[in-house]
């Protein structure tokens, strides 16, 4: 069996077509991820996810969803509840961090119920990213709080939860897109912060929960550490932060690559994100000529790439013993009192 090459991709619609299935056969990208556009009904979903599987011959093949809750919740009411923001959860930590935690315990657990019935094994939570006095709200109320300590202990808190439901979560945006004054979906952020600062605050949550298996990075520049490239292409800011001082070394997979922060054409931006040293190219978008321009520059996962693909596989458990009702109405509780 061919092994995987270097990039998640997405799709364009309710269900593959005869196109899709045979690129995703013949270029065998390690996942997939769903969005808005792909979600129909249970049965649908299903049959998509499985699909996806069946198109790289791998039942167990990652199937990714961006499933935070308040404005990013790619599967909404009536197939699952509306789920609050993370600045909610934040708020229950701030009266009262024992009950705040719980709360952010729940919320990964309770996703991981919703998703795992559709086969989606990884969500792409927690957002650790920590933002900072008028910051754009790309972040916004999707940051459980404004500073390193409250960040990490809910972040904590959700990726424990999604775990103990059998899913994997990926860590977001790495290093840190607390900063940002301008939406990097459309313009490329630049960051003047000093290294104290950055080390002090946006790296703090990433480097306490370095050991986790995934995690996304950030299209920013830090102009510290490389002013000519944001982080997401940006060999400096991969080794010498993220892998070094951070000392994360699991699966690091860029952010959408279709996104304006990052210049040049498809094939140029999957070559620098190869080149920095990232693991996997993310696409998005489900559009052809893009895939397979990313597929034709990516490599086969080898080395580095592929030992941290195998540890993320291995690190997937099965779901704990919980009773869905039960949390569910001890979590909904929580935010009637709020």
């Amino acid at each position: 069996m061919n092994e995987s090459k270097a990039f998640i991709s997405g799709c364009k619609g309710l269900s593959l077509t005869v196109e899709e299935r045979s690129f995703f056969a013949g270029e065998r990208p390690w996942g997939f991820i769903l969005f808005g556009r792909n979600i129909g009904e249970k049965e649908q979903i299903c049959d998509l996810v499985a699909a996806l599987r069946d198109s790289v011959d791998n039942p167990k093949a990652p199937v990714l969803i961006d499933q935070e809750g308040g404005r990013v919740q790619r599967i909404r009411p009536p197939l699952v509840q509306q789920y609050p923001s993370g600045a909610a959860i934040g708020e229950i930590y701030r009266r009262d961090d024992q009950m705040g935690l719980r709360a952010a315990w729940l919320l990964g657990r309770l996703h991981a119920f919703d998703l795992m019935r559709f086969g989606i094994t990884v969500d792409c939570l927690p957002v650790l990213d920590v933002p900072v006095p008028g910051s754009h709200d790309v972040i916004g109320n999707r940051a459980y709080g404004h500073d390193p300590v409250t960040v990490t202990a809910i972040g904590r808190a959700v990726s424990e939860g999604l775990k103990a439901g059998g899913m994997l979560p990926v860590m977001k945006h790495m290093p840190g897109h607390g900063r940002t004054f301008v939406d990097s979906h459309h313009n490329l952020p630049v960051v003047d912060a000093s290294l104290e600062e950055l080390k002090r605050v946006d790296f703090q949550p990433f480097a306490a929960m370095k050991d986790e298996a995934m995690a996304m990075s950030a299209h920013m520049v830090f102009t510290e550490i490389d002013p000519d490239n944001p982080a997401t292409t940006s060999p400096r800011v991969v080794r010498e932060i993220i892998r070094d001082y951070i000392g994360f070394d699991g699966l690091l997979m860029s952010d959408d690559v279709s996104m304006n922060a990052l210049a040049g054409d498809m094939t140029t931006r999957a070559r620098a994100i190869i080149g920095a040293g990232l693991d996997l190219v993310l696409h998005c978008h489900g559009i052809m000529e893009e895939m397979k321009a990313v597929a034709d520059v990516v490599p086969v996962l080898s080395g580095d790439r592929f030992r941290r693909a195998r540890a993320a596989e291995a690190a997937f458990r099965q779901p704990d013993g919980s009773n869905e009702d039960t949390l569910r109405a001890e979590f909904n509780a929580m935010f009637a009192l709020a």
